[in-house]
């Protein structure tokens, strides 16, 4: 029966994701000699005073744990699915709000927490994501993430604007929507707002989503690495159906907008300039 109880710590952490406070365990009716005895027995590893692992555990948290940390900012907005301009060359952690935390190689940030960090968590919970994401990365960056948490419905609009942000974020909070489907889309809609045209994203022309709409007649359109063979044949044949419509379709590629986009934009002012956005 004992064996069995000690078991049950070990198979409790593995559904906790394989990190878990001892304290946790025993709230949940585990007791501490049986917490002790899984240690012993190699059954879990003791990480830090307060916290425990299974073996295999991934190693995020692990490092999290060990250093008194929660994984937040781009790395934790990266483990939701969210979409970040490239993965940092270091982990990304917050200071949990209590005690010291031990030397580490990630970036640390340091503000406080805009919803309250339960202590048996290691990873932010996704408004202090986006806060800290608001803090470190540029405008651009930061507002993709939270268009993409938007469109991924993990927050929605009213609630972010209850919350009280402050500096960029705030800002973030006032100007974001949910229609980006990436943070292709954002970088667009951002870098062009100075035209003070309407663009709207992802609206339905002749049977077909069009990536954008620029004032009332300028099609644009970005292509990823999808854009062949079938696909492609099917975009031309819509392209032709809007031009005989009275669009003016420009098509992009994905890398002319993260790494040529001054040529895009010119393309673009000269297609507003020759009035082609006009009905």
């Amino acid at each position: 029966m004992q064996i069995d109880r000690v078991r049950a710590v070990a198979d409790r952490v593995a559904d906790l994701g394989g990190v878990a406070r001892p304290t946790r365990l025993v709230r949940e009716g585990h007791g501490r000699r049986q917490v002790s005895e899984a240690v012993s027995r190699g059954l879990v590893t003791r990480v830090r005073r307060d916290w425990i692992a299974s073996p295999g555990a991934d190693e995020y948290l692990v490092a999290a744990a060990r250093t008194g940390t929660v994984l937040s900012c781009v790395t934790a907005a990266e483990r939701l699915g969210l979409w970040v301009h490239e993965r940092p060359p270091q982990p990304h952690v917050a200071h949990p709000g209590r005690g010291k935390i031990a030397a580490t190689a990630a970036v640390v940030h340091w503000q406080r927490a805009i919803v309250p960090r339960h202590p048996d968590l290691l990873e932010d919970g996704i408004e202090n994501v986006l806060m800290t994401v608001a803090a470190c990365r540029p405008y651009e960056q930061a507002r993709a993430v939270w268009e993409s948490a938007l469109n991924k419905r993990l927050v929605d609009l009213p609630g972010l604007e209850r919350l009280p942000w402050v500096g960029v974020a705030r800002r973030l909070a006032q100007e974001v929507t949910p229609w980006a489907d990436s943070g292709l889309e954002t970088y667009f809609v951002t870098r062009l707002g100075w035209l003070r045209l309407p663009i709207r994203t992802q609206i339905w022309i002749e049977g077909h989503r069009v990536d954008f709409l620029i004032g009332e007649r300028l099609v644009v359109q970005i292509d990823g690495g999808h854009h062949v063979g079938r696909q492609r044949s099917e975009d031309n044949r819509h392209d032709a159906a809007l031009m005989l419509l009275g669009f003016r379709v420009m098509r992009v590629s994905y890398e002319q907008v993260m790494h040529r986009w001054p040529e895009v934009q010119e393309q673009i002012m000269q297609a507003v300039a020759q009035g082609l956005h006009r009905a």
